[in-house]
């Protein structure tokens, strides 16, 4: 096909230029999948299971020389992205066809499965994490899905929530396509993409330590086609510490359970992930320097849920004198979430599931819930990544908290509880929310 045919063809079909749709009748799936149906964005988050190709646009079998003749005139950017491909420039290249199928009413958006079927080793590691329950890239899609505030809340609210944890089911996350570039993913950029934020503020933790800072020095002037081995970077990125070798298995390290609950550092799983971990510190530091660190760690660590659990205690004993107001009973419950309707109780730490009290709660367990959830992993993100002086402000902060939880606390056991006005109850948001989501 010549260049100027492929203009007529575009001008033929441009109207129409659709790439595919969400199938109207597509459901939800996960553990509430009854409650919630998927929007048009879920077929590029999740394509293995949501996309589905709409035949009657362009029709035909083309290979690849074609695909791309075409596709300079239609979609000159991919064409130009995937020619400085590795794909473009192997013995063999790897055209369209390969990924996408060469049915042009039948063409695919590839998902971990299409990249793995020439990628095993790498689609194997990733399926590796899943061993270490959450978290993980392996089961991010599923922590998403999974979570009750997911199927209860509008589907435009956590539009957010999907577009990091989709990086379970396709590989264009941390490789942008078409070019797939692995120097690109081994950027600190490539994760700061998700890993940012007052949950996981990664980005802070490593840009405020000694390699961040030297990352940001240094860094443009690096040859990142190098793999991540020893010797090939001068101080180590998110990807030299946590893929080195390029290993997809990213979970196998994380000690302290990223720091969202206690972990005994002397069972048999923690002290092989600390092995592993001062495996990549001896790359550079002598290995005394990582034993110095994680004594550290574990007295930050132990620290700091030292305060966590004086608050649950607090909080509990509010509970057991009925002082928390709203009490559960006077909330609506979750849609999906028939123990609740019949024993109504508010649920205050880790163990009674606070992992999943986004909202729908009191004040004060909304306070609790942000100390743990953002403050506490500041701290222990600072602690992890070096960031002398992130640690010493969100110790600080947790410390100011804690003290105003107190006071609060005090304050409610004085007046016998605070008569709030819960205007959330009742109003155009939540009488939409109870029908939509």
């Amino acid at each position: 096909m010549r260049i100027a045919d492929s203009l007529l063809v575009v001008g033929l079909i441009c109207p129409w230029l659709v790439w595919a749709g969400l199938d109207e009748n597509a459901q939800g799936f996960g553990e509430y999948a009854d409650q919630w149906r998927p929007d048009p964005m879920h077929e590029y988050w999740d394509p293995e299971r949501y996309h589905r190709p709409e035949s009657g646009r362009v029709e035909g079998v083309f290979q690849g020389e074609a695909c791309l003749e075409c596709h300079l005139v239609v979609t000159p950017g991919i064409v130009k992205e995937w020619r400085s491909s590795r794909h473009a420039q192997a013995e063999q290249p790897v055209l369209c066809p390969a990924c996408h199928g060469a049915d042009h009413a039948q063409l695919s958006l590839p998902g971990v499965k299409i990249c793995g079927g020439c990628h095993p080793e790498r689609l194997a590691q990733m399926e590796e994490e899943k061993q270490y329950g959450f978290p993980s890239h392996a089961l991010a899609m599923e922590r998403a899905v999974d979570s009750r505030h997911f199927a209860d809340k509008p589907k435009a609210e956590v539009t957010a929530c999907l577009q990091c944890h989709s990086v379970a089911s396709k590989c264009d996350s941390c490789h942008t396509r078409h070019r797939f570039d692995a120097a690109e993913a081994r950027r600190p950029e490539a994760c700061i993409t998700c890993h940012s934020g007052p949950p996981h503020p990664d980005d802070e933790a490593y840009l405020a330590g000694a390699h961040g800072q030297r990352y940001r020095q240094e860094g443009k002037n690096w040859d990142w086609s190098r793999p991540l081995r020893q010797g090939n970077y001068a101080v180590p990125t998110c990807a030299y510490c946590h893929m080195k070798d390029g290993n997809h298995q990213v979970a196998d390290k994380a000690v302290w359970k990223f720091g969202i609950r206690e972990i005994n550092p002397e069972s048999a799983e923690n002290q092989i992930k600390r092995k592993r971990w001062q495996v990549v510190c001896v790359d550079c530091h002598p290995p005394e320097v990582g034993a110095v660190f994680f004594r550290a760690l574990d007295v930050e660590r132990s620290e700091s849920w030292r305060k966590l659990y004086e608050v649950e205690r607090l909080l509990k004993g509010l509970r057991s004198d009925a002082l928390l107001t709203p009490s559960a009973r006077e909330r609506p419950p979750y849609p999906m979430d028939w123990l609740a309707r019949v024993f109504p109780r508010e649920r205050i730490g880790f163990y009674e599931g606070q992992a999943s009290a986004f909202y729908n709660v009191s004040a004060i367990e909304r306070d609790y819930f942000e100390l743990w959830y953002f403050t506490n992993l500041g701290l222990y993100k600072g602690m992890a990544h070096g960031a002398g002086e992130m640690v010493r402000r969100y110790q600080e902060r947790m410390d100011d908290e804690v003290w105003a939880i107190r006071e609060k606390v005090g304050r409610m056991i004085k007046k016998g509880g605070v008569n709030l006005v819960p205007l959330w109850m009742k109003g155009e948001y939540t009488e939409f929310n109870r029908d939509h989501n």
